[in-house]
Parts: structure tokens; sequence; C-alpha cells
């Protein structure tokens, strides 16, 4: 019977995931520079990128541009509370988990004039958002309002604000009405770049739509999610009938 023989970049990526595993390179921890570990492995730099290019795929490993080949940590769960559109507070509290915000003044075109129901360069502001654990971002929010329904400093750096949108929450006052569209798909090249995804992990896609009472949109968001990262929690609230209730 003829065995196979392990390629030299899989007995590289076998020694590594060891360590990795039995805790001879922590979570966290950088790996050394390429050139250091092919001179290790006595390997061609092209024999060392296959044997980490099989660790990331594995999500063992992930590299940071600019920055080198880290261990990544285990992938903490948050909580992503539906109807509403906040971040479970156990997790979106916790001083762990940082949240940067980008305020920006854009105008409504394609998909977002439909979305918010305005014509086509109608003025909006918009919150860019990313939470992060360490080095691990967790999600991105675009959220966007019309600039008119904008109070007075929502685009300037007041803490009020900057609080409210790191939980990825309706910025405006309290609609009747909040639409949730969500969906399983693949990243973008903007997501997967800004969560640093794997190409084999989807997204959670939420696409939030709150109205007011005269049926006017007042806010649409955009949120991602990792799928790996994130549970949603819907919950349903039985309307009673007043008239069978007045008798």
């Amino acid at each position: 019977m003829i065995r196979s023989v392990p390629s030299r970049h899989h007995e590289i990526a076998d020694d590594l995931r060891h360590q990795i595993t039995t805790g001879g390179i922590k979570p966290g921890d950088r790996l050394p520079s390429e050139a250091g570990l092919a001179d290790r492995y006595k390997a061609s730099t092209v024999t060392l990128r296959s044997a980490l290019a099989v660790l990331q795929g594995e999500g063992l490993v992930e590299k940071i541009h600019g920055k080198g080949n880290f261990v990544r940590r285990p992938p903490r769960k948050i909580v992503y509370v539906g109807g509403w559109g906040t971040l479970d507070p156990w997790t979106a509290a916790e001083t762990a988990l940082r949240v940067t915000v980008r305020t920006n003044k854009v105008s409504a075109e394609g998909h977002l004039a439909a979305l918010l129901k305005v014509s086509t360069g109608s003025p909006l502001a918009e919150f860019f958002c990313i939470s992060h654990e360490g080095e691990s971002p967790h999600g991105l929010a675009r959220i966007y309002i019309p600039r008119d329904l904008a109070p007075a400093g929502v685009l300037d750096d007041e803490s009020s604000w900057q609080e409210t949108a790191t939980r990825f929450a309706v910025l405006s006052s309290p609609p009747p009405t909040v639409r949730e569209t969500v969906s399983a798909r693949p990243p973008t090249p903007d997501e997967a770049s800004a969560l640093r995804l794997r190409s084999a992990v989807a997204v959670l896609a939420v696409t939030r739509v709150a109205t007011d009472a005269t049926g006017r949109v007042v806010e649409a968001a955009l949120l991602a999610f990792p799928g790996d990262r994130v549970d949603a929690v819907f919950t349903t609230h039985h309307m009673t009938d007043e008239r069978q209730t007045q008798g």
C-alpha cells in the first residue's frame, strides 16, 4: 500500500497548528515574520505562505495588513436585539468592546434614496460605526437620517449622540414602526476588509428602516456582522384586541 507523503507546506502548517492548539503560541500573539518563519523551517517564502494560508483558511491565523500574522482569538459572540436595533447591553456596554463612530454629510443616491423614500440628492446625516474587541472587529453599521431631522449637534462630537451610535441603536425618537430585513450573504469587498473576514465566512446583514406615525422614514440603517460572531434575537409581542377586553 502506498502512503501519500504530506507536502512541505502542510508539514509546516501542522507544526504551527500544534503550537497554537497546545498553547505554545497564544491567541493574540504575533507570529514571527514570514521571512523568519521561512528561515526557521528551511523553506521558501512561497511554501511558508501556503502553510499560513492553510491556517488562515481554518480560522486559526489572521493576517493584518501592515502588522503581520496573528493567532486569532476565539470569536466571542454578541447579540443583536431585533425590533429596536440595539446590541445587547451586556455585550455592548463591556469596556472590551469599543466602537468608533465617524459622522458625515452625504446625499441620497440610488438604494439609499429608495430606502428613505426621498428624492435623489436629498441631504442626509451619516453615521459609520465599527465595533472592535482588541484587534478583532465585531460589526459595522451605516446609519442614515434625513438632515432636516438631525437635532443640533448630531453631526458634531457630542457624547450623547456618540454613545447612542455605539449601540447601533435607532437615533431618532422612538418610532412606531421599525422594519428589519435580515439575510445571510457573502460580504462585499468593503465589508470583508473592514471586518477582516475570511472568504468562507458569510455576514448577517440587517437592513433596518424606522418610520414615524405619518409614514415618513426617519432612519435607515445598513448593518453587517460576521456570521460566526453574532446571534440575532427577535421577540414577537401579541396585541390584545381592546374591544374584547373592554367587555
